[in-house]
């Protein structure tokens, strides 16, 4: 996509210019702000026409009013320019995915981390997904591997209801989802898993007990959470002192950024193998 200041040239003042994001989320056929300056408020409706003008695919520009927070991790957006729809379909790693923006926590950024992931999926595996939310993870590694299996479990219902939807838009035979919450669902699930793939950054360390108890030997488990460098090592630490815990050995086998959070902090995900 061409740079969006670009098309603003002849529109805002110099000043007004340098303060317009450069950065910013598509979804479909949404365009998200997630900081949009105050300073801006009178020229948001000059903006978000030059984006429709400009970016055909485009049919609706929001701009966060409160991030990411609640039990479900879901944004509040406010329209800037276009139809109003918070409902898109996305499509990435060959997979289509249906979405309400505001009700469903979903980030285009991890595309490629996605592609990390099921790039490392064996034929035969058994998956299970936790915080499946819309089921873009479960759907990517159905349609990019030979998993034999994919459970996702999710308790915000309308992320559940969505991910449903979105099986059926997919055609994915191999995928079982469980609306609930992991910590009553997991222990009441037979079997092992040979992948547990844990999307949720803020809490997910929250959970590596549970997610140890279900993974089979020298399964893989895929934690993310938010870091600095330089504190990489107490993840490390922290999946060490939860094996223990549970009577495991482990191998960590790498620690992967895959985004930036905020100044100096990363979205990781830290791969590691329980012996």
């Amino acid at each position: 996509m061409a740079k969006l200041r670009d098309f603003l040239k002849n529109k805002l003042t110099k000043k007004e210019l340098s303060m317009v994001p450069s950065s910013f989320d598509i979804v479909g056929s949404i365009i998200i702000f997630s900081d949009f300056p105050k300073e801006l408020k009178k020229k948001e409706n000059v903006i978000g026409a030059e984006i429709l003008k400009n970016f055909k695919h485009i049919k609706s520009v929001y701009k966060k009013t409160k991030k990411y927070s609640g039990t479900f991790r879901t944004p509040k957006l406010t329209l800037i320019a276009g139809e109003g729809k918070k409902e898109t379909e996305h499509k990435e790693n060959n997979a289509r995915i249906r979405l309400n923006v505001e009700k469903v926590y979903f980030s285009p950024r991890l595309s490629e981390e996605r592609k990390r992931i099921f790039s490392q999926v064996k034929p035969g595996e058994i998956i299970l997904v936790m915080f499946s939310g819309s089921g873009v993870y479960p759907i990517v590694i159905s349609k990019n591997s030979m998993a034999k299996k994919i459970v996702g479990i999710e308790k915000n219902p309308a992320a559940h209801k969505c991910a449903v939807e979105n099986l059926t838009l997919n055609k994915s035979k191999n995928i079982k989802l469980i609306l609930g919450d992991v910590v009553k669902i997991m222990p009441k699930i037979a079997g092992k898993y040979d992948r547990i793939i844990m999307p949720l950054p803020k809490d997910a360390g929250n959970f590596l007990q549970l997610a140890i108890s279900k993974i089979n030997k020298n399964g893989v488990i895929h934690l993310y959470s938010f870091s600095e460098e330089e504190k990489f090592s107490d993840i490390e630490k922290k999946i060490g002192q939860e094996c223990k815990n549970a009577g495991k050995k482990f191998e960590m086998m790498d620690i992967v950024k895959c985004g930036q959070f905020s100044p100096r902090v990363f979205r990781v995900c830290a791969d590691f193998k329980v012996l």
